[in-house]
């Protein structure tokens, strides 16, 4: 049933690199020459040196990686504005675990990033994804690298075999994680507001306060605690660390404006801190 749950954007949008004084008809000083323009809009003002990767060359070069593997997989893709996008492959085959309720399943999954504005580099990274509310966690360390050269105005991306590297993450970090989610799972919360105003005291992600004069929670706070106690009433379980963390988790990728290099770095900070709590 998850899988109707996946977000699946267009990001093969049609991009490409104009002389931007062609477009303005304006002389433009050294170092901004090009323009990215993508889907019809400019979102880019680069030198003439710059390499344009497009994402049919990096997410075309990464799925043949991934199908390389020979693992099933689901894949959801995020357009946002035509500007930074990305490709997640979800690992649907028989490796996954349960963190208490057998219906709070994970899958490991890998998530590939582009962006045609500069706000992303171009990049990879395992990580996974939580059935019960598509979350994806982005607390792993295991990355994937890439060789990219710039002749002129062409790119040629080299991309790693994934086989590799995927058995590294699995032997490694991905039941190291798991462990520890189940040990989140264990410690319960007696008082959710005051989990999640210590949290935000500590990550200063948002304020958990309305206002300096009302000390009620406030619309994210709020957020975070009716998804926690919702979660826990949905599995029939007493609301825990590891469900505190997920309700962040759902807020930080659905209601922060945030891009998703500092979605990845917030991430793996709210769950080093309630971690932590355990």
């Amino acid at each position: 049933m998850y899988l109707n749950r996946l977000q699946q954007d267009e990001v093969f949008v049609p991009a490409e690199l104009r002389p931007l004084e062609e477009l303005t008809g304006i002389p433009t000083r050294k170092g901004m020459e090009q323009a990215v323009v993508s889907h019809g809009k400019i979102v880019n003002v680069v030198s003439k040196r710059y390499g344009h990767i497009p994402n049919e060359l990096f997410f075309g070069k990464a799925e043949n990686r991934v199908i390389k593997t020979g693992l099933e997989y689901s894949r959801q893709t995020i357009n946002r504005s035509d500007r930074s996008f990305s490709m997640d492959f979800i690992l649907t085959d028989n490796t996954q675990f349960s963190v208490g309720n057998r219906e709070d399943a994970i899958l490991p999954m890998l998530r590939f990033t582009n962006s045609y504005d500069g706000s992303e580099r171009t990049s990879g990274h395992f990580g996974f994804y939580r059935k019960v509310c598509s979350n994806g966690l982005h607390v792993a360390k295991t990355e994937i690298g890439f060789s990219i050269k710039h002749h002129k105005n062409s790119v040629h991306l080299i991309m790693p075999e994934l086989e590799g590297l995927f058995q590294k993450f699995m032997d490694n970090e991905f039941y190291t994680i798991s462990d520890r989610f189940h040990q989140m799972m264990t410690v319960e919360l007696l008082d959710t507001k005051a989990f999640v105003k210590e949290v935000l005291e500590q990550t200063k992600l948002f304020r958990y306060e309305c206002s300096d004069t009302n000390d009620d929670p406030s619309k994210r706070a709020r957020e975070v605690i009716d998804i926690l106690n919702y979660e826990a009433i949905q599995l029939g379980v007493t609301p825990n660390l590891w469900l505190g963390y997920n309700a962040f988790n759902a807020v930080l990728h659905s209601s922060l404006k945030k891009s998703f290099s500092r979605q990845e770095r917030l991430d793996k900070e709210l769950f080093q801190t309630v971690y932590e709590m355990a």
